[in-house]
């Protein structure tokens, strides 16, 4: 009894402190200072994860009440907006706010993209993890790497300037502004993102597949494409995820190369319009900020959040279907 007593007063806790204290070299005071700071530590983890929930509740919020005011709108219905591929709220007469237009012209922008940063990307990760020399790996991965710092603005003035002319060098059918030249802007950008994470996730196999597939007589090729590239799905699948939404989300390039005409296309030599980009042209526009014009501009970010989140759930599930676990 007195026992159970002794273990339940501070004295036995000090007295454990200072044991512990002799055996870690520490006194019992230095021991409390470092359960402070590991308690203070703790706090201010939990405070950054609480403050991005609470940032990531307020934008949400502020869509979604910006966007209930623009379907309050008179001028506005559930019909026209899900079902019309007509986009013109700027135009004199009969507004009209078909989104499928904006969608549109932002899947073929995000489509020509693809098209050239998954497999370009995926080819140069495995290169770089399984056939580059560690020199050249050592150089070419940073040198890649820096595409992603480049101003976005510079990727939409280069194509612009420099990729639409030699497409209409190569064809007379492209328009100054057209969706290749963002969507090959837009390519070059996600490029690196692709390229970085899908080599990552290469160089995490582990080296005894590779070495067993060596000794059953496998060449370098099939290693690679036989084993390290499904053995790595996973992450493989994670980067082109995380490139298809910088892709749909990017702003600049498109505001730029695409153009400003909002039209249901699949031909990439034509203008069109995307999401973001028809949020920047009303964000630096001079309609009013109570009309419907630039309600729209909400509803318009809130679909897009809508989109990107369903891409983000469908990543997850894929990632966590082909997730190879090694010990």
């Amino acid at each position: 009894m007195s026992s159970a007593n002794s273990l339940a007063t501070p004295t036995w806790r000090g007295d454990l402190d200072d044991r512990v204290g002799k055996y870690l070299g520490r006194s019992h005071r230095s021991l409390k200072l470092v359960r402070g700071r590991e308690t203070v530590i703790y706090a201010i983890l939990i405070a950054s994860g609480l403050f991005s929930l609470l940032i990531t509740g307020a934008i949400i919020y502020v869509l979604a009440i910006e966007t209930v005011s623009f379907f309050k709108s008179d001028e506005v219905t559930f019909a026209n907006f899900f079902g019309s591929t007509t986009w013109n709220p700027l135009l004199g007469g009969t507004k009209s706010f078909g989104i499928w237009a904006l969608i549109c012209g932002t899947m073929l922008v995000t489509a020509i993209a693809m098209s050239i940063a998954l497999p370009l990307g995926l080819i140069t990760a495995i290169y770089l993890s399984e056939y580059a020399p560690r020199g050249v790996r050592n150089v070419l991965k940073p040198v890649l790497e820096v595409l992603a710092g480049v101003p976005t603005v510079v990727y939409g003035f280069f194509a612009l300037m420099t990729i639409t002319p030699i497409l209409q060098w190569l064809h007379s059918g492209f328009s100054v502004y057209n969706a290749a030249s963002a969507g090959i802007a837009v390519g070059i950008l996600c490029l690196p993102t692709v390229c970085s994470l899908a080599e990552d996730a290469l160089q995490a196999v582990p080296r005894g597949l590779r070495e067993g597939a060596y000794g059953l007589g496998a060449t370098r090729f099939d290693v690679s494409v036989k084993v390290v590239v499904p053995a790595a799905l996973s992450g493989i699948i994670s980067a082109f995820l995380l490139a298809i939404a910088r892709a749909v989300g990017e702003t600049m390039i498109v505001a730029l190369a695409a153009g400003s005409l909002a039209q249901a296309t699949l031909d990439p030599r034509q203008q069109v319009q995307t999401m973001t980009g028809f949020m920047v042209q009303m964000a630096s526009g001079d309609v009013s900020n109570y009309g419907t014009e630039y309600y729209s501009m909400y509803a318009v970010a809130f679909t897009l959040f809508v989109m990107t989140l369903a891409l983000t759930m469908v990543g997850n599930l894929v990632r966590r279907r082909f997730r190879e676990a090694y010990e």
